[in-house]
């Protein structure tokens, strides 16, 4: 055989296997690029990464699989610190699949490994992203390594000369950094480089850096670069700081200084948040309210009326929330004005001038916080008056508007004439879902390989994906707190069989909760929603106070609930523990204010000596008045969370309501 036909047959053999090797990868079956996928991501899980990434690369290409498994790639090449592959692997992504919703992180992971190989093009990369896609985090985290390595090329090469209009640019990264992200995880980097740029740094700048390092807890630091700053700028901030370092005294000097002569030059929130903090630190927060009110002049004396107002004795309450409202018609806190108002109008039987006051309010302030609370009691009023179309018009409104609201639960509660606070004991326990019904066919092979790492980055800015994920990992207390700002989020609430619910009231632990709540004669529901507002269902909780666990007792109250029923050995950090004592106390707080969940709930958190206190003092005669007369403002909050909470484990896992 000569030579020719030697080199025919080769390339004939070698088209034959390419073209098995071509075939496996494009003719692949579904099934089979779910088992090659599923067993990747397991090699990957276990840190096989060389086996992972081959297994990665035979998916097909004809998958939609194959974008994802070319990004594991990348991160499977990364870990093995074969950064050549990852650069290929994600650089395949991005221009194959430039519209991926992993593509912008695949070039944001590929500018990364270019950092020490290629900076020029690491900053082209980065460049783009805060170009095309500004609103992201990975847009942030470019803008402090584009400053870095515009830094760099001048820094770190010989006899270069670093001409002041890239310094201006190279500034001009950090601070867009540090304003987007203050307490960043490169936040402290971008600091520590800006520092070394030799130029001269503006106060603003300086500000900037103060509050970082603030946020990062790093007070020493922080007082460092406020020294740097007009005082009259950083007041709020010197306060806050004052605070971590254990400053009191600085802490009275510096806010009665700001908000006597200097409260116009800062922002109104940062003014609040100052304003806090020296209140926690007055033994009588009314005189402390008092001293405050008389030193402002300007920007936060509406603030410190409301709280001055929310301080003072309950005689002249009403006068000071109408002093409030007819000064400051206009301000962020006129509805709390109005709706205080409209609530002494009521306990002073003045119901014509109630009722125009809420038309008035419910006018004026729609979109209000407070607009529940009215409209409910509006249709208290009308209930009273026997105008029974009214009353139910209102009650309606609120669970339509409001429908997990407190007043809804309320409403319900009117509406069908109910002698006390529970509706039921009973709730159906369905597990926690995906949060959205016929999720694209992507989506549903993701969860199907229980790839929760990249539905996570697919997710974008889904809150409820990001918390179903969280979900799923086991993290339940920041989970809840996701898919609850989520849902605040939602200015038209879904209705109770939405499966989002579930992701901001789940049934963590509830079967422990029943079976304790049963032996003890508590509802089991109630005493769930005391677990999720306690602890948001971590059992590691700690509160500033000590309160540890679940259902956040204290290390005394624990102890002795354990001596009363003879158990010797337990840890309030063990869940199973913590239900059983915190059933046991609830138990023992009912029997002691005769049976009474409102009162109980109220003792929960304020004390049982502060309750017995308050319904000698308070006048009231039902206990929508009670509760919203109580003196303590957290106590009464937590009195409508709690309820809260109970009524939409009611409302979503019952289904009657």
């Amino acid at each position: 055989m000569d030579k020719k036909k030697i080199f025919v047959a080769i390339a004939l053999v070698g088209l034959i296997i390419a073209g098995v090797c071509i075939s496996a990868l494009v003719c692949q079956t579904p099934a089979r690029t779910k088992d090659i996928y599923k067993e990747a991501l397991s090699d990957m899980k276990k840190a096989n990464y060389s086996n992972a990434y081959y297994l990665f690369s035979k998916i097909s290409f004809l998958s939609t699989l194959k974008p994802i498994a070319i990004y594991h790639q990348g991160e499977c090449a990364d870990k093995l610190e074969d950064t050549d592959s990852a650069i290929k692997q994600y650089n395949l992504l991005f221009k194959l699949y430039p519209k991926h919703a992993l593509s912008i992180k695949a070039k944001y992971l590929t500018a990364q490994d270019l950092l020490e190989k290629n900076p020029k093009r690491a900053k082209k990369y980065f460049d783009e992203i805060i170009t095309h896609y500004p609103n992201t985090d990975y847009a942030i985290a470019s803008e402090y390594y584009s400053g870095l390595i515009l830094m760099k090329s001048y820094t770190e090469t010989p006899n270069a000369i670093f001409p002041m209009s890239e310094k201006d640019n190279v500034e001009n990264y950090f601070r867009h950094y540090l304003k987007k992200a203050p307490s960043g995880r490169l936040a402290l980097n971008v600091i520590s480089n800006w520092l070394t740029l030799d130029k001269t740094i503006s106060k603003d700048d300086y500000l900037l850096m103060a509050k970082s390092y603030y946020l990062f807890n790093d007070y020493h630091n922080a007082d460092k670069m406020l020294k740097n700053v007009d005082l009259s700028d950083s007041w709020p901030l010197e306060v806050l700081n004052s605070e971590g370092m254990g400053n009191v005294a600085r802490i009275k000097y510096i806010t009665e200084w700001g908000l006597k002569d200097h409260a116009s030059y800062v922002d109104k929130e940062d003014i609040y948040k100052a304003i806090d903090v020296y209140l926690k630190h007055v033994p009588d927060k009314y005189e402390g309210t008092k001293n405050l009110y008389n030193i402002s002049h300007s920007k936060g004396k509406d603030y410190i009326w409301d709280l001055k107002c929310s301080y003072t004795p309950s005689a002249y309450k009403s006068r000071c929330y109408k002093d409030l409202y007819l000064t400051f018609p206009d301000s962020d806190f006129a509805d709390d004005a109005l709706s205080q108002i409209f609530l002494s109008t009521i306990w002073n039987n003045d119901i014509n001038n109630a009722k125009k006051i809420g038309h008035d309010f419910l006018n004026k302030f729609k979109k209000s916080e407070y607009a529940p609370m009215v409209m409910y009691w509006m249709g208290r009023l009308a209930e009273k008056t026997h105008d029974y179309k009214d009353y139910m018009s209102f009650y309606r409104s609120v669970i339509a508007q409001y429908p997990d609201n407190y007043y809804a639960y309320r409403a319900y509660l009117h509406m069908n004439h109910a002698n006390g606070p529970i509706i039921t004991s009973y709730i159906k326990e369905t597990p926690v879902l995906y949060p959205y019904k016929n999720p694209p066919s992507i989506v549903n092979k993701l969860l199907e390989l229980r790839d929760f790492d990249i539905l996570e980055e697919l997710a974008g800015n889904d809150g409820f994906i990001k918390s179903w994920v969280l979900y799923e990992k086991g993290d339940y207390s920041h989970s809840i707190v996701l898919a609850r700002d989520a849902m605040e989020k939602i200015k038209v609430k879904p209705d109770k069989y939405d499966l989002r619910w579930r992701l901001v009231y789940p049934l963590h632990y509830y079967k422990d909760i029943k079976n304790y709540a049963d032996k003890v004669g508590n509802n089991p529901p109630l005493m769930l929603s005391i677990a999720r507002e306690e602890s948001y269902f971590n059992p590691s909780a700690k509160s500033m106070s000590g309160a540890l666990g679940l259902m956040q007792l204290m290390p005394s109250t624990a102890s002795e609930i354990a001596v009363k029923k003879g158990i010797k050995k337990y840890s309030l950090s063990n869940p199973n523990d913590n239900i059983m004592l915190g059933n046991y106390y609830y138990a023992y707080l009912k029997s002691m204010l005769s049976g009474m969940d409102v009162s109980s709930i109220a003792a929960y958190n304020g004390g049982i000596g502060s309750v017995n206190s308050w319904k000698k003092s308070i006048y009231y005669n039902d206990t929508d008045e009670f509760i919203e007369q109580i003196p303590y403002p957290e106590t009464k909050y937590y009195v409508k969370k709690v309820f809260r909470s109970y009524w939409n484990y009611v409302r979503i896992y019952n289904g009657n309501q």
